[in-house]
């Protein structure tokens, strides 16, 4: 029958933190292999150099007026943007031209690409209105036109935005002249339309055109969107992807009356076209009414487009557009040498850590200095790893973050291995000295970690730019000192436990009882013994050491415990001389 016990359970935690470093490296190696990861984590645009872009805003119809607001709102949308598409650490500034404008200034470490472009430059006005008439894209002969007299005529006022009566026969004809397989046509940009009129779209997916009436719900009442597999009713995979849109309440409520209209209707106008930037991207049936606000878009998406729709509009859409008014490589603000010099202060700080932890510790401090060392191998995977799959990179903030850690990591184990020497003071031997230091320990371990994590996801959220970083590897090298406490620290202190160097307190250890003032001196409940007057000379001159410190270690109640014991002592011994005394006299008598 096996044997169990804590010597086995500190094994297993260790083999398991070998299992996940492993993991961890095969993932990257893997990913570095085939995925196009590398080794070295990624650097941010400070360390690395990257793209600036200079962008002239515009708005609709070529109006040059600008306002403020405006203008701070696009800032704020293209840096939720960029931060979404995983471009870590970019700059995003507005800056004064010649002219008086503002322009906005956007600076992407490393070369974006055409999506990051895109997703930069467009508007992603969306909107959301009734289909009133469709069919095919192709325009008809011009010697074919639809005659004067058979063109539809309004009978009246239009009821609402799925009434035919907003179909004009100026309407018509432009119908008619849209030619939606000419490639020009789609790609040429399209001014849109008032949202109180119909207008003419094509849909590309398809090839066909429509008449829609007025807007019904804007896009700016879209609260967030996202992507993935279609699902059909009941919950199977369509496989086809989709992207699903979730209103605020206002949408939620002005959709829901919407699709109860066109529920009720049949042919072109129980469809709802999507229209982005002029071009429908979808217009469906509505097969239901939908009363939560949660619209799901299928079409011949791809994963690629369904998640660069998906971003334009949970990031909003741009109160006004750009045009890249210049484009320039820009080298490294500061460069490998403040990259290096970050490295030799965050190696001098390591050191000096060592350097205290061998003087104060003796050979425990080199458990200190293994578990900095796992700790440091674990925060460089994750942050390769991260650079590989969400584009994280690092700064020179995220380089200073990772240099603070170090310190506070390191706290993790002294308040470890000072609770150890706490309960050697009070007389138990190691092994349990380490299994109640521990329970201790681990309270004010996760109290600390806590509030560490906290002030990071506070300061993350809070903060743009390059103090993002240094939150984000604060949080991270917080949870690796986590991982390393529970799973190398403690368990390497339960196996050292048992071995003869450590269990027997050789006086390299840093768990010599006789130099911490253990018991025999000190037995605790305020109850000191003094050396016997039989004790050898060298025992009392060893001991008088300890003695001093368990006397400063005492606490208040502890002392007083003690003058109490000490006075009852007192009292029972005269009492004890005065009876002895008296019986000598009746004796005499």
């Amino acid at each position: 029958m096996s044997r169990t016990g804590p010597g086995s359970a500190a094994k297993k935690t260790l083999t398991w933190l070998g299992v996940l470093c492993a993991a961890l490296a095969m993932l990257l190696g893997g990913a570095s292999l085939w995925g196009g990861a590398s080794w070295t984590p990624k650097l941010a645009l400070d360390l690395e150099g990257g793209t600036q872009m200079i962008l002239s805003p515009k708005v609709q119809g070529g109006d040059s007026n600008i306002s403020e607001e405006q203008l701070d709102q696009a800032v704020e949308i293209i840096r939720q943007r960029v931060d979404g598409s995983g471009v870590s650490e970019a700059e995003i500034s507005t800056q004064g031209n010649t002219s008086g404008n503002r322009n906005v200034v956007v600076s992407l470490p490393g070369a974006p690409d055409a999506e990051t472009r895109e997703l930069i430059q467009a508007s992603a006005y969306m909107e959301f209105r009734p289909v009133l008439y469709g069919g095919a894209g192709m325009a008809p002969a011009a010697e074919t036109p639809t005659p004067d007299d058979q063109l539809p005529q309004p009978s009246g006022e239009p009821a609402d935005a799925s009434d035919t009566n907003w179909i004009t026969p100026e309407i018509f004809r432009e119908f008619e002249a849209l030619d939606c397989t000419d490639p020009a046509v789609l790609e040429a940009a399209t001014e849109p339309a008032p949202t109180d009129q119909p207008m003419v779209a094509c849909e590309p997916d398809t090839m066909g055109k429509y008449i829609l009436g007025p807007v019904e719900v804007p896009g700016s009442q879209i609260s967030t969107a996202s992507f993935g597999m279609a699902q059909g009713g009941n919950g199977a995979s369509l496989n086809q992807w989709a992207v699903n849109i979730e209103f605020n309440r206002e949408g939620s409520e002005t959709f829901r009356g919407v699709t109860e209209r066109l529920f009720g209707l049949t042919g072109a106008q129980n469809q709802f076209a999507i229209v982005l930037d002029g071009q429908i991207i979808s217009a469906p049936t509505v097969n239901a009414v939908i009363t939560d606000g949660k619209p799901q878009i299928t079409g011949n998406f791809t994963e690629e487009t369904a998640r660069n729709l998906s971003e334009q509009l949970k990031y909003g859409a741009l109160p006004i557009s750009f045009d890249i008014q210049s484009e320039q490589q820009v080298s490294a603000t500061l460069g490998a040498d403040q990259l290096r010099m970050g490295m030799i202060a965050g190696l001098i700080g390591l050191v000096l850590v060592a350097v205290y932890s061998l003087f104060q510790y003796r050979a425990l401090g080199l458990v200190t200095i293994a578990s900095l060392v796992v700790a440091g191998v674990l925060s460089y995977l994750a942050i390769t790893i991260l650079g590989w799959s969400h584009n994280y990179r690092l700064s020179l903030a995220g380089v200073a973050g990772l240099i603070v850690a170090i310190g506070q990591t390191a706290d993790s184990f002294i308040v470890y291995f000072e609770r150890i020497r706490d309960e050697l003071r009070d007389g138990r031997g190691l092994v349990s000295a380490v299994d109640n230091g521990w329970k201790r320990a681990k309270r004010t371990v996760l109290a600390s970690k806590a509030v560490n994590l906290l002030a990071a996801v506070v300061l993350y959220f809070v903060a743009v730019g390059n103090v993002r970083g240094f939150a984000f590897t604060l949080g991270l090298t917080a949870i690796a000192d986590l991982i390393v406490v529970f799973m190398f620290t403690h368990p390497t202190m339960v196996l050292l436990a048992r071995t003869k160097f450590f269990g027997r307190g050789h006086k390299w250890s840093g768990l010599d009882a006789s130099r911490l003032g253990a018991v025999p001196l000190y037995r605790g409940a305020g109850r000191l013994r003094e050396p016997g007057t039989s004790a050898p000379r060298q025992v009392k001159a060893r001991n008088k050491g300890a003695l001093k410190e368990a006397e400063r270690r005492m606490t208040i109640a502890e002392r007083r415990a003690a003058e109490r014991a000490a006075d009852q002592d007192g009292s029972k011994t005269d009492s004890m001389a005065g009876s002895g005394r008296s019986g000598s006299g009746e004796d005499s008598k």
